[in-house]
């Protein structure tokens, strides 16, 4: 397994992205309570990784979704999540209001947001669900299985870093810096998108692929 993987799951999860995100839901933490949203964050996020790998094909199967049609799907999802990284948005859906008034009120609390929104759906949703699962599908051995698994933990350790030095990357960068990074992310993600739905369409309707 190549570097592939790893490169379109941090297009898509982006952390530098979701720096401003962090920085509002945790004014007014202490430091623990701050480094404890960190870990908590980047343990989530590799949670999500892990079980789309071990568990995404299953699920596929239980509900009698073949790989091609998920391809397709995928591929335009990931393909939404480009476009929006293009407008400078993060890859995965924005939280909806109820939940961004519940997590500040917890916030206020002294409560962990860590999970949601933070993690979910703002740092892995949907797409990066779907990328997982299909990657996961060409892994051939278990040693490939668990090179998915292990691009989990470097996402993990990329999540903890980035927020955890998240008010010296906002002073550096600024808000201007994070877009720019963002909208070259999707650029290279939409590129990806688009090959990940001709392998489905290939698959789907082989005649394509005929000359």
């Amino acid at each position: 397994m190549d570097f592939k993987p790893l490169i379109t799951l941090l297009a898509i999860v982006n952390p530098l992205a979701c720096v401003p995100f962090f920085i509002h839901y945790t004014q007014g933490f202490s430091r623990p309570q701050r480094q404890r949203t960190v870990f908590i964050a980047a343990i989530t996020a590799f949670a999500v990784i892990a079980a789309s790998a071990l568990l995404g094909l299953q699920i596929l199967e239980f509900f009698n979704i073949s790989l091609a049609s998920f391809q397709v799907g995928g591929g335009m999802l990931l393909l939404t999540s480009a476009l929006s990284m293009l407008n400078a948005q993060p890859a995965e859906a924005r939280a909806n209001a109820d939940e961004v008034h519940d997590a500040e009120a917890r916030a206020a609390e002294g409560a962990s947001i860590a999970v949601v929104p933070l993690t979910i759906p703002l740092l892995t949703g949907p797409a990066t669900m779907s990328t997982v699962v299909i990657y996961a599908e060409k892994a051939r051995d278990l040693v490939q299985l668990g090179t998915l698994v292990g691009y989990g933990v470097v996402i993990a350790l990329a999540t903890a870093l980035c927020f955890s030095l998240a008010t010296p990357i906002a002073r550096v960068l600024g808000r201007t810096g994070i877009n720019v990074m963002t909208r070259l992310m999707g650029l290279i993600l939409a590129a990806l998108a688009v090959e990940v739905m001709a392998d489905g369409l290939l698959k789907l309707f082989p005649a394509l692929g005929a000359r």
